[in-house]
């Protein structure tokens, strides 16, 4: 069984708590794309994991993999396992493998990404974490994975091409470059330190599914921040779509079983870029404060809105899912009416698909439909029709909009608060 989730809007939409819930049903959890500008969250009991690199099935039996489509701050990732060791948690070679044509974050590329956002007339929201430029070397094949990180000599040779060519970009961007060398030492180090956890990802997968063992691919970001068919240039460096786990970790499609999409019962975003249905005022300090909607990474304040539909639609239509994971329906307790958008106005046309481009989107108003809200606390309920009608009837409607089965309701931030129907 290989089961691909990614997120269908622009990330944040709790897919940390359904891969935790679900990933007891997986012998393997794989993360395949983007970097520590992912963050998931999961809740057991009175404990909190905040995950960026590791994925979220750390806390069940399942072996762990980063494939090489991620790309991957050695700082961050042995300060992750450090974490999860401090609480118990042991992250052994047998319990992670890290594919050995992972790209490595170079502080050059976390300081380069600092000075091209602060040159940018019109920002972007980077989270200023390197991801981007990482993601340029391993286009441009001047990339250090970690194979290279992890032999001495290799690493010194690439870095004796590479460093005085990073110096003089990070000179023209008007920075110090004597960033470039100055981490060299600590990034050696790392290179020991990870070189017990180098795997063949694409290999150990396949062998996998071949003798019967299920996989689960996570996905970071979500829909709409995919590097080609999201809303550029307001998006993140990455494939983010169901497609992208098949490339990043070297399955071929026709062994895709099911995809799962995960969508919030509203709208967030973080960062610069359309948001049709933001809500500036008190509806979206509303949505934020209930939802706790502050980026698990940067500690941004997300933007808010009401459900989009045209945006759900066409996240169906580049992912394929098979099923959904609808979280946070808890939130809208308390919201009378709740507004739904089914389509956009744009040019004095209706429309109820997304426009192509970003600055169009930027230009739609959107269309509402107000339905029935409720006051009852849903957040203990443990079965679906227990739910007060109202919100059967938008887990519903939501469900015909996009013609895909809602398979999982989440009604609070805890492993426990689940409805499987």
């Amino acid at each position: 069984m290989f089961t691909i989730l990614t997120g269908a809007q622009f990330g944040d939409e709790g897919k940390g708590k359904i891969i935790d819930v679900l990933s007891s049903d997986y012998d393997t959890v794989v993360r395949f794309q983007g970097g520590n500008n992912a963050g998931h969250t999961v809740i057991v009991g009175d404990d909190t994991y905040k995950l960026h690199l590791i994925p979220s099935g750390v806390l069940t039996g399942a072996r762990l993999l980063i494939g090489p489509g991620v790309v991957v701050d050695p700082g961050v990732l042995t300060s992750e396992i450090k974490m999860l060791e401090d609480t118990g948690i042991k992250i052994t070679p047998e319990k992670l493998g890290i594919d050995a044509k992972t790209s490595i974050i170079m502080p050059y590329h976390i300081e380069m990404d600092k000075l091209r956002e602060q040159k940018r007339e019109k920002k972007i929201g980077t989270t200023a974490r390197g991801i981007g430029f990482a993601y340029i070397d391993k286009i441009s094949r001047d990339e250090v994975r970690l194979a290279d990180l992890a032999d001495k000599n290799a690493f010194s040779a690439i870095m004796d091409e590479l460093a005085p060519q990073r110096e003089r970009a990070i000179v023209d961007l008007g920075g110090d470059p004597g960033v470039v060398r100055a981490g060299i030492p600590d990034y050696a180090g790392y290179g020991a330190m990870l070189k017990p956890y180098i795997t063949d990802v694409s290999y150990e997968l396949n062998r996998a599914l071949d003798s019967g063992r299920s996989v689960l691919a996570e996905g970071a970001q979500g829909a709409h921040l995919d590097i080609i068919h999201g809303t550029q240039k307001y998006v993140t460096s990455s494939s983010t779509t169901a497609g992208g786990a098949c490339v990043y970790l070297g399955i071929g499609p026709t062994r895709v079983d099911q995809v799962i999409g995960v969508v919030k019962a509203y709208i967030t975003r973080v960062g610069e870029g359309p948001l049709p249905t933001e809500q500036a005022g008190e509806i979206g300090d509303r949505l934020r404060d209930a939802g706790g909607e502050f980026g698990t990474t940067t500690g941004r304040p997300r933007r808010c809105g009401w459900f989009d539909a045209p945006l759900a639609r066409k996240a169906v239509y580049l992912n394929a899912y098979t099923s959904i994971a609808l979280t946070k329906l808890d939130v809208l307790t308390g919201l009378d009416p709740i507004r739904v958008c089914t389509g956009y106005e744009l040019d004095n046309e209706h429309i109820d698909y997304p426009p192509e481009l970003s600055s169009d989107l930027e230009r739609c108003t959107p269309v509402y439909k107000e339905v029935d809200g409720w006051e009852q606390d849903i957040s203990v309920e443990r079965v679906f029709s227990d739910l007060p009608d109202a919100a059967q009837d938008y887990v519903h409607q939501i469900e015909e909009t996009l013609k895909v089965d809602i398979k999982i309701v989440s009604n609070g931030p805890k492993r426990n608060q689940i409805i499987v129907r």
